[in-house]
């Protein structure tokens, strides 16, 4: 298992077996380098510690631990996680800044204990079998090389990917297998006994953030906000780079990262030949602005198709997305950087989406919409169902939502309700019928959001689905394929509590997207950028499927490919390739994409470490 996981830590591994438990552990060596091997054990060797991510307030916690009277021999944030949770048990992550995925064994209670960051940028996934053998690890393909856990796709994971681009927590594309959710905690007793809670949720009003009551002092600690994760996110005793596209939110963050003392900073951005994709002339301009050492990395149709096997080869579930982080990374590795700072997050935080204008405006026109007679509503959904993409989505929407939260719960849907189920074969048709057209997270998501307010409703959402199950997860899983830890200063659960607590009218002008960022950065992010309007970072895939990328569409959506898919319909599925291949709309190249993915990954050989 560990050996499969390799690339996530190629500078030294550790492993321990205590009783009824063994611990493996490959360690990308980030703070204090010649130190903090694991497993990690307590002096008393009570406790054993594996843990993956970074702590960014453990200098803090480690002046707090020593006044309790622990000792500490090195300088990492193992060793500080490690006495935080002899000294407060699994309630130590209530006092943890950063992206985690840790377990602890006791060898007093034989007990294990494993907890996951609040907004879920490190993965932990697990499977219990029948006889009680308990096995988790970073990656999906770490399970399957235990030996452990079957490598069987679960046509309801298949229906769902089809649904959300992603498979959404605590599902896995493999049955059998879950993926511990965001802000979740799970013990593990000597009997065998898995229990799983929440320990982290969206912060209530009442939460203890004073909001700010006029919009220049709002600014001002806005700043001091961003300022602050800025720095505690480039602390590091290994060379700290970043993303940069050019966009506000990259901009913004190298930006910060050189006024809070970055020095010798590198950046790195993605360009294409063709120049209606490339944010090249943008990049410059921003990294010329900052004074920083730009690097490019030139992408093309043709490198793609030669790294397909290798690419598919870092998958543990299927993804439409993340290639592009793969190559950055790779690059930003071969930069001579061994940490990365990106501005994920921006989009979902600040307020970046179409969503969060056109969510709450569609759902006060939901209540006029129910009162038309069900007739003529179910005639204009039929008309809609017949038209373009994006009309098929807005049938989903007045077909099946009643409120903000139902129109949320539908707005990363990938494939309209009709289109999915012509894609599925029967018996996984009646599986997704079963499980319904809304996410799966729509109850506890309603209950948690009690009193929030339009905007914070769809920036939960925007944070709960796509950006933790498909932005997160690719970016974890791609860069750590390059032995690369990317950090997303954004996703800071300090920066989130502190904004979710401002005034809405603050937050957010549905006039200026994203104006309170622009406006906090707009002393150190040129003016052209902060005033850009936004565009969506993508790839040319339209003009790659149908050139290089062709011969690898060809055979993945041929009879021998499908057969190995049945809960699939492979007319269906050759007939979605078919009509893109010949000339259909260039917008529909994410649906073949995505299902090219999920038919490429069931067809991956099998891989033993």
């Amino acid at each position: 298992m560990v050996a499969r996981q390799r690339p996530r830590g190629p500078d030294d591994d550790g492993y321990v077996a205590d009783g009824p438990a063994t611990l493996g552990m490959c360690r990308l060596a980030i703070f204090d380098p010649a130190h903090g091997h694991q497993p990690m054990t307590s002096a008393d060797g009570r406790f054993h510690l594996i843990f993956n991510g970074a702590i960014y307030n453990f200098r803090e916690l480690r002046r707090r631990l020593a006044g309790l009277g622990a000792v500490f021999h090195t300088e990492c944030d193992t060793e500080v996680l490690l006495a935080a949770y002899a000294a407060w048990g699994d309630e130590c992550v209530q006092q943890l800044r950063g992206m985690f995925a840790f377990a602890v064994w006791d060898r007093t209670t034989q007990r294990l204990f494993a907890a996951r960051d609040s907004l879920g940028i490190k993965p932990l996934y697990y499977a219990q079998r029948a006889d009680d053998v308990f096995v988790f690890a970073s990656e999906l393909n770490a399970l399957l090389a235990s030996g452990l856990v079957a490598r069987e796709i679960d046509p309801v994971a298949v229906g769902d990917f089809l649904a959300w681009f992603a498979v959404p927590a605590p599902r896995t594309i493999y049955r059998g297998i879950a993926n511990l959710p965001p802000g979740h905690s799970l013990s593990v007793d000597c009997e065998g006994r898995c229990r799983v809670q929440k320990w982290w949720r969206l912060p209530a009003a009442s939460h203890g953030v004073a909001p700010r009551k006029d919009y220049p002092t709002f600014i001002r600690e806005l700043r001091a906000q961003l300022e602050d994760t800025i720095r505690a996110h480039r602390l590091a005793d290994v060379p700290v780079g970043a993303f940069l596209s050019g966009g506000l939110d990259s901009t913004a963050v190298v930006a910060l990262m050189a006024r809070t003392g970055a020095s010798h900073l590198k950046t790195f951005s993605l360009i294409f030949n063709e120049a209606d994709y490339s944010e090249a002339e943008q990049a410059r301009l921003a990294a010329n602005a900052i004074g920083v050492e730009h690097h490019e990395e030139i992408l093309t149709g043709e490198r793609i198709a030669a790294d397909m096997p290798r690419i598919l080869a870092q998958f543990d579930q299927p993804t439409g997305d993340g290639i592009n982080t793969y190559y950055i990374s790779q690059a930003a590795r071969a930069g001579g950087v061994k940490v990365a700072l990106s501005g994920l997050g921006g989009d979902e935080i600040f307020g970046g989406y179409p969503s969060f204008t056109d969510m709450p405006r569609l759902a006060r026109w939901i209540p006029a919409w129910r009162q038309v007679p069900g007739r003529l509503r179910l005639h204009v959904v039929n008309i809609l169902r017949r038209r373009s993409a994006r009309s098929r989505k807005l049938a989903d929407f007045l077909n099946s939502a009643r409120d903000l939260h139902e129109l949320c719960s539908l707005r990363r849907r990938v494939l309209s309700e009709s289109a999915r189920m012509e894609l599925l074969a029967p018996e996984a048709r009646r599986l997704a019928a079963r499980q319904g057209s809304t996410h799966p997270m729509l109850d506890d998501f309603v209950f948690e959001l009690l009193g929030a307010d339009p905007i914070q409703i769809v920036s939960a959402w925007e944070m709960r689905t796509y950006m933790s199950d498909v932005l997160l997860r690719d970016s974890d899983v791609f860069s750590m394929a390059n032995s690369l830890e990317l950090r997303v200063p954004f996703v800071d659960r300090a920066l989130v509590e502190w904004w979710w607590n401002q005034p809405r009218e603050f937050r957010f002008d549905p006039a200026r997207p994203k104006s309170a960022l622009a406006d906090a950065v707009a002393d150190c992010v040129p003016e052209e950028i902060r005033s850009r309007r936004k565009r969506g970072f993508t790839l040319p895939f339209p003009l790659w499927m149908r050139r290089e990328l062709r011969p690898f569409l060809a055979e993945t959506f041929s009879d021998t490919s499908l057969a190995r898919c049945p809960w699939l319909d492979t007319a269906a599925s050759q007939r979605e390739w078919l009509q893109f291949d010949r000339g259909g709309d260039d917008h529909n190249w994410g649906r073949v994409w995505t299902l090219a993915i999920l038919i490429a990954f069931a067809n991956r050989p099998e891989e033993r470490a």
